[in-house]
């Protein structure tokens, strides 16, 4: 049986066993995936010996882990390159550990199954951490028209535009933001604590969609998503339809099959 695992620290409340073992059974695989704690100050041994374990082929890591995951790894992709961060991780046929950053991925495809085409549209992002940097290569790729990165300490978010390398990737203060945008997204962990990201308020009500990359416990709203709706933004959503699309692409690098997902976000809403 084919062995896969998430890791963090703490990881108690991951949703990533059931969302794969979902996929699993809907393309006729058979697989043991688990949670597993790794110590803060021994993460690479725990990976080191999870992967020379027999039938294992990959895993997925979250916080705090995701840039030691990153800087493990013999083979890196784009967008692990860009977040400097992996979430996902396996061995190629020679043994070498490579590393993935399907965040970006899931972004984009929970955007578009929500109705929302992005080609030519306008992108303000807010924040400038691992979150953020996963995210820019694949907006730019689905055809935006312009992103901007907000960022309480600009000289962050400057760092990110320029690794980009891309004149449609911009840092800008407050004072550089532009009258509208089409998308509000917030890489921020605010919501998680219950606060807002300071945006100014005139941009949330007009945007098509403000997206919270945190999702809604007990599938309520996020503190984002309830002010941009009371403010009058077209549409709010939050990042669960994310998560799961992150991980259709991981299984699909592990397994070479495309796992359905509307199915597996309806659950996990209801659940």
């Amino acid at each position: 049986m084919k062995k896969f695992a998430v890791f963090g620290n703490p990881i108690a409340q991951s949703l990533s066993p059931t969302i794969h073992e979902m996929f699993a059974k809907s393309c006729a695989e058979e697989i043991n995936y688990e949670k597993i704690e790794a110590p803060l100050d021994d993460f690479e041994t725990t990976i080191t010996h999870f992967f020379a374990a027999p039938q294992t082929v990959g895993c997925n890591v979250t916080v705090p882990f995701k840039e030691r995951a990153f800087g493990m790894a013999m083979h890196k992709d784009d967008a692990v390159k860009m977040a400097k961060a992996a979430n996902t991780l396996m061995l190629n046929s020679d043994g070498e550990l490579c590393a993935y950053n399907t965040d970006g991925i899931g972004l984009v495809a929970d955007l578009t199954n929500n109705g929302l085409n992005l080609k030519g549209t306008t992108v303000l992002l807010l924040g400038a951490g691992g979150a953020a940097r996963g995210v820019i290569h694949p907006l730019v790729n689905a055809g935006i028209e312009q992103l901007h990165i907000l960022n309480r300490t600009i000289a962050k978010a400057q760092d990110i535009a320029d690794d980009a390398n891309n004149p449609k990737v911009e840092a800008v203060s407050q004072q550089q933001l532009a009258a509208h945008y089409d998308v509000v997204i917030n890489s921020t962990s605010a919501s998680l604590s219950g606060n807002l990201p300071d945006v100014p308020d005139s941009l949330l009500a007009t945007c098509k969609l403000a997206y919270d990359m945190v999702y809604a416990k007990d599938n309520g709203a996020t503190v984002f998503m309830a002010h941009a709706q009371k403010l009058g933004a077209g549409q709010q959503l939050d990042g669960l339809g994310m998560l799961v699309e992150q991980a259709a692409a991981a299984f699909y690098i592990w397994t070479g099959k495309q796992p359905a997902t509307a199915n597996v976000i309806e659950y996990l809403r209801n659940c």
